[in-house]
Order: C-alpha cells, then structure tokens, then sequence
C-alpha cells in the first residue's frame, strides 16, 4: 500500500500526505484534513489486540497511517514514551457490561493526553527533519490548552500560543497552561472559545502571517483524532466478545472526540451505538432529529466547560464521511445521509441541572464518581438506555477528565472533595504568568507579528 493521502472536507485544496497534514492544520481552503480512504483492519487483526497492552493497540493502529513517513521502530519507541500510564475500565456496580473508561490517568489528567502526547512526538520529530521552527496556535474551552501545553513544553523548534476564554475555565484548569514557561504561552481572551478558535482559524488563512509557519493542535488537526481512535479499539479489546459490537457513549464539544470512535468504525471496528451526549450547547441533537443545522451564537456556558462550543468544527469531518459537505462557517452545502446517520447516532442534549443531579444519582446508586463531563455522558446513557435496553451489549462510557479538576461542583453535589493526583496538586505552589488580550483579530494579529509567535 502507497503513503495515505488526507483530502480537505471543503475538496477544494490538492490532497497531502500525513507529514504535512499535521503541520498545517488546516487546509488552505480552510476545510479539514480526513484520509482519503481509511485504511481497514481485518477481524482477526482485531482479535489479536485482547492481549496486547495499550501501547502496542497504539501502535498497530497509527502504524496505518504513518507507513513510509515514520518507520516502523522509530513508532513503537513514541506510543511506548506517550503512553505509559494506565487506561482504568471501571465496571459499573449493579449493571451488566457497562463500564466507564477513564481517561483522566495522563499527566494533565485529561483525555487530552492521548492526542496531545503522540501528536508533540510527530511534530517535534517533523521539525527536527525539516529544520524549520513552527509555532502552534490553540484555542482550547477546558482541557486541550494544558494537554497541548504540557505534551509540547520544551520540545525544541516549536512554540506554543494557547487562547482561553479566561471566564470559563476552573482554576486548576488555567494554571495547568498559565504556569509552564520557556516555549509556552498563554493569552486570556474576555469572550468564548468560539472567539478564541475564529480567531485562531483566522489567523491560518492571513496572508500578512504566513511566514510564520502557523499550525494547530486543536482537533481541527487531524494528528489530534487519529490518536484518539485507539483507545476505541483498547477498550473493545478489553470489554467486547470477537467480533461484537459495542457502544461508546462520548461526551462532545467541538466532536474530536467522538470522530475518533468514527474514525476506528471506519477503520473496521463493529459499533452498536455511537452515543454523544452534548451540554446545552444543543446544535447537533437538534440537528439530528430535524435535519437542519444552526449554529449557537454566542455558545452557552455550561457546567461541563471543555463542551461549550456554538458550531463543533469536527461536524465537517463528521458529515464529509455522510458524503456531505459542511464549510468553515457551518453551511451545509452538501447534505449528508441523514437516515444513516440517524441509526449509527443517538445524541441528547444535558442541562446543567441535569448534570448536578446525575453525579449525586452516579454516586449513590453505583459509587460511581463522576465530574461534569462524565455526568453529561452518564445521562446520555441513561438516556440512549431509555430507546434501546442493548441487551447485554458492552458498553463504555467516557469519563474525559478528572474529578479534582472540579472540586467545588464535586463537594457540592456529595459533601466531599475528590482525591487529588500530585500533578494536580503542585500547580497550588507554581506562579501563573499570562497575557490579555479583547476579541479583535487586528489585537491578535499584532502580538504574533510583534514577535511572540
């Protein structure tokens, strides 16, 4: 088999191979980048991940798509450095085949971690071979400007630049970005993370920046969701019978994580359900059972903060692999198949009241600890479980962060506050150091030009 090519979701730009994909981000017809044809594993390829550890599934799963630009031993020694942390599946007490798997292990304690490791890996390898210093731009709503930040601290040739929307990040949450030094940097923004992702999507289409050799570590970069496809195959490795078919409820933001469950369905892993439980950001559930699309301008600000996103980029994607097409600015300019998406999809839309009532009803009817974004999936099964009983089809839940990251809504809800892991607790003793800037593009536009990027 040939290098895999990446086509731009707009199918105005030519198609590239994955080295430049990822250091672009962003297609110049400021579409987004998706594999040409995914390549497919057979079952008894699938089978064959029940004994093996995460980081090899990694590895059999990346290797796919990095043939002829990363050799083969060169991959294993990176998934073996970016994940040697564990993967819990927590069986959920009193329900049969239902498990929640936690993705909060990594050091910035985020499913973030997964992508965001693999993906400094590449690009710092890249750099290195090409000798050209890139600076990353990020807008992140919770959990991707820390994951970004810590995976790329320090990794030589690149900078980092993260947008937040400083009233709408938890405290431990921003320290985690606001306290890393030398090639990180940290701009609040007095607005949303739609502000801060137009900004940065702006940013890759100015003709004034390109010397600048801009790129992304959002999830509008595709070195973002092909990661997050393993740990789909992990825990069907784990939880599913040969060949059966599971269902992944993911709660969803900006939808990166969910379109890496498509991405390993497209790849050959049997799917029940995909299940995507969003906040009262309720444009994709509307979406679904009407079949017209709108965009939430501004974006509401929810509990679960990390999904507080008026138009996910990742619905591109999403609908390109529908055979639609949906442009940068959410127009619908193809329409993608509705009734299959519809039986492939189940999605619901969770109200922070609802979110406060599912931890408290987590924790007592399973001891089941969960922190906003889990709540929204927990009730989006619960939800899903209402329209199909399943019957006795493994389930996984997502649980994208972890608990001490929210621990006045957790000690609200049940009296107590979560257990702390140490990379959360230093960042009480560290200095924050950040910029602020309004919601301007020409503010933005002169700090990269003033030499920051």
């Amino acid at each position: 088999m040939g290098t895999l090519l990446f086509h731009s979701t707009n199918e105005q730009s030519p198609p590239v191979g994955l080295r430049e994909a990822l250091m672009i981000g962003q297609a110049p017809d400021k579409g987004l980048y998706l594999p040409r044809q995914f390549p497919r594993f057979a079952p008894s390829e699938l089978t064959e991940f029940a004994g093996l550890p995460y980081h090899e599934i990694a590895f059999r799963v990346l290797a796919k798509y990095t043939a002829g630009v990363i050799g083969a031993d060169t991959l294993a020694v990176l998934c073996r450095e970016a994940y040697n942390f564990p993967v819990p599946l927590e069986e959920v007490q009193g329900l049969e085949r239902v498990h929640v798997m936690r993705l909060d292990q990594g050091p910035t304690c985020s499913f973030k971690d997964f992508a965001a490791r693999m993906m400094a890996r590449l690009i710092g390898r890249f750099v290195r071979e090409t000798g050209k210093p890139l600076t990353i731009l990020t807008a992140t709503s919770g959990d991707t400007g820390s994951a970004v930040a810590s995976a790329f601290h320090k990794v030589e040739g690149v900078r980092v630049i993260v947008l937040f929307p400083i009233a709408e990040v938890s405290d431990r949450q921003r320290k985690q970005m606001t306290t890393l030094r030398e090639n990180i940097r940290t701009i609040a923004l007095d607005g949303k993370f739609d502000d801060c992702q137009a900004l940065v999507k702006r940013a890759f289409a100015d003709p004034a920046l390109q010397h600048l050799s801009l790129s992304s570590a959002n999830s509008i970069n595709i070195g973002r969701l092909l990661p997050q496809s393993v740990y789909y195959f992990y825990a069907a490795s784990r939880l599913a019978r040969s060949g059966e078919p599971m269902v992944f409820v993911v709660p969803s933001g900006n939808f990166g994580d969910m379109m890496g469950a498509v991405i390993a369905g497209q790849m050959g892993l049997p799917l029940r359900k995909l299940v995507v439980p969003v906040n009262g950001n309720d444009e994709f559930p509307r979406f679904l059972e009407t079949g017209a699309y709108a965009k939430i301008e501004p974006s509401h600000a929810c509990l679960s903060n990390a999904m507080n996103v008026g138009h996910p980029s990742n619905l591109a994607r999403l609908f390109a692999v529908y055979g639609g097409r949906m442009d940068e600015t959410g127009v619908l300019q193809r329409a993608p198949d509705l009734a299959r998406m519809r039986r492939d999809l189940f999605s619901t839309s969770v109200s922070d009241e609802q979110t406060r009532a599912t931890i408290k009803r987590a924790w007592a009817d399973h001891r089941l600890l969960l922190e906003p974004h889990g709540a929204v999936a927990w009730r989006g099964f619960l939800d899903y479980a209402e329209t199909d009983p399943q019957n006795g089809a493994p389930v996984a839940v997502l649980e994208t962060a972890h608990p001490a990251k929210f621990p006045e809504e957790i000690e609200k809800a049940l009296g107590f506050a979560p257990g702390v892991p140490p990379a959360l607790a230093m960042l009480d003793k560290l200095a924050e150091d950040y910029d602020r800037l309004p919601v301007d593009y020409a503010a933005f536009q002169d700090y990269l030009l003033a030499g920051h990027a």
